[in-house]
């Protein structure tokens, strides 16, 4: 993995993303006064873990420092866009789309992997790899995911191959949980392809109506958009993504774009991003908060 090519899990997971939705009646005070269910235990079990893997790198011969990352407390405008709130999603995805383009219109405040690097809560890990000869960073490296599988195994009940099928299984875990649930509801199912057929009324491109995809289709489009561009940009990556291994999340070669010219694709993510939340007016208010809740279940259960 080099260090443009990001597992579009790992992305996710790094960056605070949206989803668009519509009013209920009081999704304003419900949300308001709602906590972050399992956060509490999240972060106590991320604790675990990272504790867990210091010891077990230092047992290897190398230092890690157990570290996790500050949380921002959720703001109302969070948890309304969390309940299907229209006008919270509205108001996002008017300033951010989807959410691809927008990090690098506006990486600080969508938590970018760079503005993580540069930012004031920096992972100490990461100057102690930059340290590392080539020789070192690799055994480092194995280690790492040797650790990875045994402190996962210890403290999260999760059997893994290394680091990397850490995000991988989140994002399985993610996919099973909505599809069992999401893909079968018949209610979910009717607004979904109602949100579908609008969508191909006013030009969209739409092959899988499923709800599931349906709330992920007008991201995937510019996250695919966003890899086309990196790789115009690297003549070292073949100008089409390979297929993904089996058991690993699609890869994504992030392209180096200033502000400035990744204001057009924005503008462009905009307009399609305000065009699916009008198509789904209907189907997010049912659809988002049962997302939102799976997502928290997961979360507690990996510890992220």
């Amino acid at each position: 993995m080099t260090r443009k090519t990001l597992p579009v899990a790992m992305l996710a997971l790094a960056v605070l993303c949206g989803c668009g939705g519509a009013a209920e009646t009081g999704a304003t005070e419900k949300a308001a006064a709602l906590p972050s269910p399992g956060a509490a235990a999240a972060k106590d079990k991320k604790h675990q873990l990272e504790a867990a893997k210091a010891d077990c790198m230092k047992q290897k011969g190398f230092k890690y420092v157990a570290w996790v990352q500050p949380e921002q407390p959720q703001s109302d405008e969070d948890r309304l866009r969390d309940a299907g709130d229209y006008q919270a999603m509205q108001k996002y995805r008017q300033k951010y789309g989807f959410g691809v383009f927008a990090l690098h219109v506006y990486p600080k405040e969508m938590n970018a992997p760079e503005a993580q690097m540069e930012g004031p809560n920096q992972d100490p890990n990461g100057k102690l790899q930059a340290a590392l000869s080539g020789a070192q960073l690799d055994a480092y490296n194995k280690a790492k995911d040797a650790c990875m599988v045994t402190v996962a195994k210890q403290v999260l009940g999760v059997t893994l191959k290394s680091n990397i099928d850490y995000y991988n299984q989140i994002a399985l875990a993610r996919r099973r949980a909505t599809a069992s649930t999401l893909d079968t509801d018949p209610k979910l199912v009717e607004l979904a392809t109602s949100m579908a057929t609008c969508l191909k009324g006013k030009g969209y491109t739409v092959s899988d109506t499923t709800p599931t995809e349906m709330a992920k289709r007008g991201e995937n489009v510019f996250i695919k958009e966003q890899d086309k561009v990196g790789r115009e940009q690297d003549d070292s990556v073949p100008d089409v993504a390979p297929p993904g291994k089996k058991g690993q999340g699609r890869q994504i070669h992030m392209p180096s774009l200033t502000p400035e010219q990744a204001k057009p694709y924005l503008a462009k993510e905009i307009k399609a991003a305000l065009d699916d939340l009008e198509c789904g007016k209907d189907f997010y208010p049912v659809y988002t908060p049962r997302k939102s809740a799976i997502d928290t279940q997961i979360r507690a259960q990996f510890a992220y």
